[in-house]
């Protein structure tokens, strides 16, 4: 009893949270629907370095916007991809 209360107060919260939808070193959560176009989806990516990112994708034909930044693109795809296929919207 005493060792979970422990394990409890010393964590910090961040480590109860679940990582989201990972592929690779990638995460990304918060993922919602743009509220104007159906077929946008937002969502923050997150690295293993600590870097972070709101990104746009359009899941008609993948595309990423922004087009560079912190995060790999390559991963941040392929949780875009997997975003887009989970929400029932046309495969990319």
């Amino acid at each position: 009893m005493w060792a979970l209360l422990l394990v409890v107060l010393v964590l910090p919260a961040p480590l109860w949270a679940a990582p989201g939808l990972c592929v690779g070193p990638i995460c990304g959560d918060e993922i919602t629907r743009s509220a104007k176009h159906h077929f946008q989806l937002r969502m923050r990516v997150s690295d293993q370095l600590g870097h972070r990112e709101r990104l746009t994708v359009d899941c008609r034909n993948g595309s990423l916007s922004p087009a560079a930044g912190l995060v790999e693109r390559g991963y941040a795809a392929a949780v875009a991809r997997k975003a887009c296929r989970l929400a029932g919207e046309a495969p990319v």
